[in-house]
C-alpha cells in the first residue's frame, strides 16, 4: 500500500491559533487536568514521566495540528497540574485513567501518541481494552525495565536533583515542591518495580491496535534491542529507529519535523 504524504498547510492561509480549552475533571479518585484543541478526528496526546501535556508544543505546531485534529491533552496524575491523593503511582493506574477519560469525553475509540510514561500507558491500555485505541505512536516505551534502567533510576530521588533540574519542575508542575519531590521518589521507586512494566511478546500479540514505535538508537534507558523485539511481537507494527537518538527522540530541530510528518502519516493513513 503507498502511504498518502500530509498535505502541507498552505503558506497563504493565515494558521488563526487555537484557543485551548481547560478543564479539570473528577476521575477514580483524583482531579485530571485536560486541555482541548480544535475539532475533527481525536487525537490524544500523552507526555513522559515528570513531563506535562504542554509539553507537546516543543514537537507539533500546535495550532497547525488543531486544523484537522481534535486534540486531547491530558496531564498524568500527580504531573502538572492534574492531583494525585493517595500518593501511589503506577503505569497500569495511567492506563485506567486514561480509560476512564475517554469514558468521561465519551469517546469510544482514539488514534494517540505517547512518550516513554505516555506510551508505556497506552500499552497497557491497548492491552485491557483492544477496542478504544485504534492507533498508536510509541516513543520510548517499554515492555519491562531492563537492567541498565533500573540502574539509572535509582539515582532519580530529589536528593540528586541539581538546581536547574528544579527550576525546570517548578515551571511545569503547579502544586509545588512536594508534588516534584513525590514524582523524583516515584522514578527512583520504578527501579524495584516488578509488578507494573512487565509485559511480554504475547501481551503484545494479543494487541490489535496498528502500532508505530520510534526509538533512539543511543537510549541509555532502553536499548534498540526491546524495540525489535516489540515489532517483532505486535502483529501490525511499523519501526522507526532515530540515528543517534536518545531517550524521547522527538525533541529538538533536528528531529521534530520528521517525527511530526512521520507520526501523523502513520496515524491517518
Amino acid at each position: 500500500m503507498t502511504e498518502s504524504p500530509i498535505e502541507p498547510i498552505e503558506p497563504s492561509e493565515p494558521i488563526q491559533p487555537s484557543v485551548p480549552i481547560a478543564r479539570t475533571l473528577s476521575l477514580r479518585g483524583f482531579e485530571m487536568y485536560v486541555e482541548e484543541r480544535g475539532a475533527g478526528e481525536p487525537l490524544l496526546l500523552l507526555h513522559g514521566f515528570t513531563g506535562c501535556g504542554g509539553d507537546w508544543r516543543h514537537v507539533f505546531d500546535l495550532d497547525a495540528l488543531a486544523r484537522r485534529h481534535r486534540l486531547i491533552l491530558p496531564d498524568a496524575r500527580g504531573h502538572g497540574r492534574s492531583t494525585n491523593p493517595d500518593g501511589t503511582f503506577s503505569h497500569r493506574a495511567c492506563a485506567a485513567d486514561l480509560l476512564a477519560l475517554l469514558d468521561a469525553l465519551e469517546l469510544p475509540r482514539v488514534r494517540a501518541i505517547g512518550m516513554s510514561l505516555g506510551g508505556n500507558t497506552l500499552l497497557h491500555a491497548a492491552f485491557a481494552a483492544r477496542e478504544r485505541i485504534e492507533a498508536m505512536v510509541l516513543v520510548s516505551a517499554t515492555m519491562y525495565y531492563p537492567a541498565q534502567a533500573r540502574a539509572i533510576m535509582r539515582q532519580a530521588g530529589p536528593e540528586n536533583q541539581p538546581p536547574e533540574q528544579w527550576t525546570m519542575m517548578r515551571a511545569r508542575h503547579a502544586h509545588g515542591d512536594d508534588q516534584i519531590r513525590a514524582l523524583w521518589r516515584h522514578a527512583a521507586g520504578f527501579a524495584d518495580s516488578y509488578d507494573d512494566m512487565n509485559l511480554t511478546p504475547p501481551h503484545l500479540a494479543t494487541i490489535s491496535s496498528r502500532t508505530l514505535i520510534v526509538y533512539g538508537d543511543r537510549d541509555p534507558l532502553y536499548p534498540i534491542e526491546m524495540a525489535l523485539e516489540m515489532y517483532r511481537a505486535f502483529p501490525r507494527a511499523a519501526l522507526r529507529v532515530v540515528p543517534g537518538g536518545g531517550h524521547g527522540p522527538i525533541f529538538g530541530d533536528r528531529v521534530r519535523a520528521e517525527f511530526a510528518d512521520t507520526a501523523l502519516t502513520f496515524l491517518e493513513q
